[in-house]
């Protein structure tokens, strides 16, 4: 749990210009330097991008760890999906040993893909390939699965060699922080950064500020309770009112998983795991809980552990991501628009 007390005393850290933040403000200077040198490399040609044949939709985040990109991906299948794209997802499959391009399939271990990219394709049987190099995992997507007219990249808005054609930047309710670079702020990129359109996933938009001007709100709502170990097996989360609950969340941040659940006047005790946390079979062992509360992306790791999904107490929180029409309508617009340039004709 070290890693977990140390990101949270770092997140604690950035919200604000203290002391820490300012004793490592001149290495984020010499950060910020690297950042422009290798952006001018970009700008010049000296380190080229790779387009390919499709639009390709980047979904990213520059305030480091997690900000909802998982349901905006799955979010945007599905609504490519209803508009008549075909849409394929690339990941560079965080948390797991990936050395060579790997499809994902419904059944792929977590441990060799991911836990992120699993969830995907398990909600929504999108073709997928994970690997570090990106550019080379969404030419053996495009060249497996021909009829795939958009691609979609889970991450890797700073990795440039992939080119790109819209991108989203993602936000949470810790909006930009201190608004200063790593270290000494939660940045990888500053907070001006271009982008085509900025997300900001938070139930109370108007107390986050310096996203810039125009900002579409996204909205996590949970489903009903799945048993996980009977997936058959279904409750409402006010069914867990008065219970004795463990919440637990290896997430990017934890906090907002929590957040939601004591938004439903659940009381429970909190147990927030650094994201992508290796779970074993004798984590909950001990734990004197009448219920577990997990979220999805760890319960597609949990399903896989023989100690976890055979324990009745589990249960899963589905999310489901909600936005506005009017970013929708944006996208689609932007979508004709780039295919149009690519190939003189629209693909859906």
């Amino acid at each position: 749990m070290l890693r977990a007390g140390l990101e949270s005393f770092f997140i604690q850290a950035w919200s604000k210009r203290g002391i820490v933040a300012l004793l490592l403000w001149p290495i984020s200077k010499l950060f910020g330097l690297l950042l422009n040198f290798r952006f001018g490399l970009l700008v010049l040609g000296y380190r080229p991008q790779t387009q390919v044949k499709v639009p390709v939709i980047i979904v990213g985040n520059i305030y480091i760890g997690g900000t909802g990109k998982t349901p905006m991906v799955i979010w945007l299948v599905e609504t490519l999906r209803q508009a008549g794209w075909n849409p394929g997802v690339i990941s560079r499959g965080y948390g797991a040993h990936v050395e060579r391009i790997q499809e994902v399939s419904k059944d792929s271990l977590a441990s060799e893909v991911g836990d992120e990219p699993l969830l995907i394709v398990q909600r929504t049987a999108c073709p997928m390939t994970v690997g570090r190099d990106r550019v080379a995992s969404a030419q053996h997507l495009l060249s497996s699965h021909p009829t795939v007219d958009v691609l979609i990249s889970d991450d890797g808005l700073q990795h440039y060699a992939l080119g790109r054609d819209i991108e989203i930047l993602m936000f949470d309710q810790r909006g930009i922080g201190n608004g200063w670079l790593l270290p000494a702020g939660p940045l990888r990129e500053p907070a001006g950064r271009r982008r085509d359109f900025t997300i900001l996933n938070s139930a109370s938009p108007a107390q986050v500020s310096g996203l810039g001007n125009e900002v579409f709100s996204m909205h996590l709502q949970m489903a009903e309770l799945i048993n996980l170990s009977q997936p058959n097996l279904r409750q409402p989360l006010l069914a867990m009112r008065g219970k004795k609950i463990l919440a637990a969340a290896g997430i990017g941040n934890p906090q907002r998983f929590f957040d939601m659940l004591s938004a439903q006047e659940l009381s429970f005790k909190a147990m927030p795991l650094p994201d992508h946390f290796a779970f074993s079979a004798e984590l909950f062992q001990h734990e004197d809980a009448e219920i577990i509360l997990i979220t999805e992306k760890d319960a597609v790791k949990c399903r896989q552990i023989a100690g976890l999904r055979d324990d009745p107490r589990i249960w899963v929180v589905p999310v489901a991501a909600e936005l506005d029409a009017e970013f929708k309508n944006q996208l689609l617009t932007l979508l004709e628009l780039t295919s149009e340039k690519k190939h003189g004709c629209t693909s859906a």
